[in-house]
């Protein structure tokens, strides 16, 4: 399986899940991107769960158009193909500059994440 994040990455996610799970409201900075080169999916996790580490939270969107807030199995995703042929990969560059629900409101007016 490949790996989609670091081990410094997993360890902020499941910091933040544990938050999540105990502050009402928290709108953490994205932590890491994941793309599909050349099929338009993109995915911003904030949050791994900590009773169930195949579980990530962040903005989704499979590249139709509806970007949404919700779950998604890093399993899953790892085995994932775009168009291409070409497995989910990491924007190495990408730096959460604002707070989840900031992404999620612009890919809402967008049809797509903006970041």
């Amino acid at each position: 399986m490949t790996k989609l994040i670091t081990d410094e990455q997993r360890v902020q996610l499941l910091a933040n899940g544990c938050r999540s799970t105990e502050t009402d409201g928290f709108d953490p900075h994205p932590v890491v991107k994941l793309f599909t080169p050349g099929a338009g999916a993109t995915w911003l996790l904030t949050e791994i769960a900590p009773d169930d580490e195949d579980r990530a939270f962040g903005l989704c969107d499979p590249g139709l158009g509806c970007p949404e807030l919700g779950y998604v199995s890093l399993e899953e995703l790892a085995g994932l193909r775009g168009r291409l042929g070409l497995p989910v990969e990491q924007d190495l560059h990408f730096q959460g500059d604002k707070r989840l629900s900031a992404y999620a409101r612009e890919a809402r007016l967008a049809g797509r994440i903006v970041a």
